[in-house]
């Protein structure tokens, strides 16, 4: 596996560090060239064959890391006389590609991620090409990917559009696995832009674009308030934490009467209004060390009321509202059966018992297995006893909120470790007590 590094960028906005002496990827994080940390990510995870794309000031990085040997690597070089883009340099080099796949990344991300898992996603679906993407806290001003409910990308909704519609938080954060023949789609000779001149099109033909998804750390850092943040991120040790080869925790939360307002069996997404509450509860979790994922029952669906569309377009509203105020979920989980039948309604297709439905743990297993989460080192918070019994039935503990059903259901006998007035109060009490 080779790695191709977009490395000519210029970095205007990082003008007061670089003072046009270095090139925008050479840029300090404390004290280390951020192009040096990148390519200690990639041979951590076994990529030591590198091309690094150079532009502006490109000779201080060739001057810098050689062929590559002083640092364990073998480093080619691909130099541009003008600048051709995210993908204008792809044709000439080609010839420099061994295998059938690589990686491309932008040369102003700090990333630490097991890339072997993005690997076997793109083999797994035969993609041409795989985009990382994650969840960020400001998605009204990033380039969102669209997909259908196979994580195939089919089309790619830029920030400078107006979206007068419910959104998913799934942004393209400039790391990708990619088939070498992509090379030869792309024309030589001129300046061309990976996203909307080659991938998007792509996307609209059904070609086999894939999005990967994964809450582990990448960061682009091309201001001086990112620099900032990443070193900050740095000294913490959130970088090296989110990466899946470590355990992850998580905050698993109910959605009904404690993230958002309770108002019966929702069906549409006019129906769905956040707790005033959750927004800021949400954000603390970002800035915590725990995952933000939601896991509901939604047994509209298998009553007739709505459609498993219906309810992905409610959890749409969901992430825009919650990404208005610099939240984010890093994943939403949801079980649309139920298995009492006699409604005349019903949709015979979901009346099924099943592993995943509350109180049973199949959604938490499944989050167990894509995100290596430590159950033990977990909360579940949410307001019926169910969600306190699932907590219980899945080895997490568990915070019971006051909002919605306030535990009032007394379908179980499980007692909750927290009772809180709302879900705020819920996460500063967890958090809290990890600070302890």
């Amino acid at each position: 596996m080779q790695a191709v590094i977009m490395a000519g960028g210029k970095g205007s906005r990082l003008a007061s560090l670089t003072r046009d002496e270095i090139p925008k990827p050479m840029v300090p994080l404390l004290g280390k060239p951020l192009l040096l940390r990148q390519m200690e990510t990639l041979k951590q995870n076994g990529i030591t064959d590198i091309i690094l794309v150079i532009g502006h000031l490109g000779h201080i990085i060739q001057q810098y890391f050689g062929d590559g040997g002083a640092f364990g690597l073998h480093i080619q070089y691909f130099q541009e006389t003008e600048p051709l883009g995210t993908a204008g340099a792809l044709p000439y080099i080609q010839q420099m590609l061994a295998g059938r796949e690589f990686f491309l990344l932008y040369g102003d991300v700090l990333f630490d991620i097991d890339l072997s898992r993005m690997v076997r996603f793109h083999r797994q679906k035969k993609a041409v090409v795989t985009l990382f993407v994650h969840p960020n806290a400001h998605p009204f001003d990033s380039d969102l990917v669209v997909t259908d409910k196979d994580d195939r990308a089919v089309c790619f909704d830029s920030k400078h559009n107006v979206r007068k519609y419910w959104y998913e938080n799934c942004v393209n954060a400039g790391l990708y696995l990619m088939d070498s023949n992509i090379c030869e789609r792309i024309p030589a000779g001129g300046r061309s832009d990976l996203e909307a001149d080659i991938l998007a099109p792509m996307s609209r033909q059904g070609e086999a674009i894939y999005v990967y998804r994964s809450p582990e750390y990448i960061q682009d850092v091309g201001t001086i308030e990112r620099i900032k943040a990443a070193e900050a991120d740095i000294k913490s040790g959130r970088v090296t934490a989110r990466n899946l080869r470590q355990k992850q925790k998580a905050i698993f939360l109910d959605r009904d009467g404690t993230l958002n307002v309770k108002n019966g069996l929702i069906s549409c997404a006019e129906q769905f209004r956040l707790e005033e509450c959750a927004a800021e509860a949400v954000r603390k979790i970002n800035q915590s060390g725990y995952l933000a994922i939601v896991v509901t029952n939604q047994p509209a669906v298998a009553r007739g009321l709505c459609s498993t569309e219906d309810i992905e377009e409610i959890h749409k509203k969901m992430q825009t509202l919650l990404g208005r105020q610099k939240a984010f979920l890093d994943d939403v989980c949801y079980c649309p059966h139920h298995p009492d039948k006699g409604y005349p309604e019903e949709n015979p297709d979901y009346k099924i018992s099943c592993r995943c439905r509350k109180p049973d743990i199949g959604m938490l297993e499944r989050c167990v297995e894509k995100y290596h989460i430590s159950l033990a080192d977990s909360w579940f918070v949410g307001d019926t006893t169910v969600d306190i019994q699932t907590g219980k039935n899945a080895g997490t503990k568990t915070a019971l909120v006051l909002t919605g059903d306030g535990g009032q259901d007394k379908k179980y006998a499980a007692a909750p470790e927290l009772v809180c007035t709302d879900l705020l109060e819920a996460v500063e009490k967890i958090i809290g007590e990890d600070a302890q």
